[in-house]
């Protein structure tokens, strides 16, 4: 089983290929929407990590996979502008998993 990015920021997506975690570059609703579809089809998939703004864009899709129980697990993060949390996480997030400062 493995994670999966959804993001609207590139520098996210960067940091988290350095440890191993593939993903899809969400800039609007439509590529948003498609994103989490694609996870949900990819059976290896069970932790889908989404950017605030992300996954904010995901609407009742995103909500109803939370409220269904089943595969994948959707994970908020922070994005770029600190929404979802501090704006160091993921830098923290990628320092830790992979040792490298951004």
């Amino acid at each position: 089983m493995k994670f999966f990015l959804i993001s609207d920021n590139g520098d996210a997506l960067t940091g988290l290929r350095l440890a191993g975690i593939e993903g899809q570059f969400a800039p609007d609703e439509e590529s948003t929407a498609a994103a989490i579809e694609r996870a949900v089809a990819d059976e290896t998939i069970a932790v889908v990590l989404m950017t605030a703004t992300s996954y904010q864009r995901g609407g009742q899709r995103v909500e109803q996979l939370k409220q269904s129980g089943t595969r994948p697990l959707i994970v908020t993060i922070p994005d770029h502008t600190g929404k979802g949390g501090s704006g160091e996480a993921i830098a923290r997030y990628v320092r830790e998993a992979v040792g490298i400062r951004i």
